[in-house]
């Protein structure tokens, strides 16, 4: 009988990714809210920090969240910023949370990181409608009337493939991830599952990173004035 490993929601059954979805989505809340409460004062604001605070920690990923959108989207890239930056830091979080003993990563679950590639694909169509108007659903017909028939049908595929391989691609890799160090950690105590570790957290950063990267992308493309 194979032996299910111990978590702290794991008697939610299929919920249990649900509710630890919703753990993530509360931590970043409270980071949230307490961070700006000591944004509200127009003085506290001003004044720089030193060493490493919520604020300047907030600060950096707000910077480093705009020169990503900034050098993949450009002009107008700003509005983009709040929906990157959550994706970036709601799939960090859930990653990392999988490093924590007794947590499974939300992102280990293909109908959450569906979810987030499904959220993508919508986002970047709102962004070209918004752009482009009704001339962006031009770009389904192709560039000749007569091909206009096999186009559609090769857009539409195309386009359906990217909310699948976005969360495909994700819960792939962190699955994998999670189940090597279950493993390593039963097999081994010591040192070796501290590899392992430090292994999926840099797995953790770079997937993020890497669907927030195509997020971008895919709302860069819809956006342009270049079809």
């Amino acid at each position: 009988m194979e032996h299910e490993p111990f978590t702290w929601l794991g008697g939610l059954g299929s919920y249990e990714h649900i509710a630890t979805s919703a753990l993530v989505v509360s931590l970043l809340l409270v980071f949230a809210a307490s961070t700006r409460r000591g944004l509200a004062v127009a003085e506290a604001a001003i004044e720089p920090q030193y060493g490493i605070t919520r604020r300047n920690v907030s600060e950096l990923f707000v910077e480093f969240i705009d020169g990503l959108a900034e050098g993949v989207i450009g002009h107008g890239a700003r509005r983009y910023v709040p929906l990157l930056g959550s994706f970036f830091i709601f799939i960090l979080v859930s990653n990392l949370l999988g490093l924590v003993p007794g947590f499974s990563p939300p992102t280990s679950d293909f109908n959450i990181t569906l979810a987030l590639g499904v959220i993508a694909f919508f986002a970047y169509h709102v962004a070209g409608a918004r752009e482009h108007g009704a001339k962006y659903f031009r770009q389904f017909l192709g560039p000749l009337l007569a091909l206009a028939p096999l186009m559609i049908v090769v857009e539409l595929f195309s386009h359906a493939f990217r909310p699948m391989s976005l969360g495909i691609r994700l819960y792939a890799n962190l699955f994998a991830d999670h189940q090597l160090i279950e493993i390593f950690t039963g097999l081994t105590r010591f040192l070796v599952p501290v590899a392992f570790y430090v292994l999926g957290a840099f797995v953790s950063v770079v997937q993020a990173f890497v669907f927030t990267m195509l997020s971008a992308i895919y709302i860069a493309l819809a956006i342009s004035h270049e079809h």
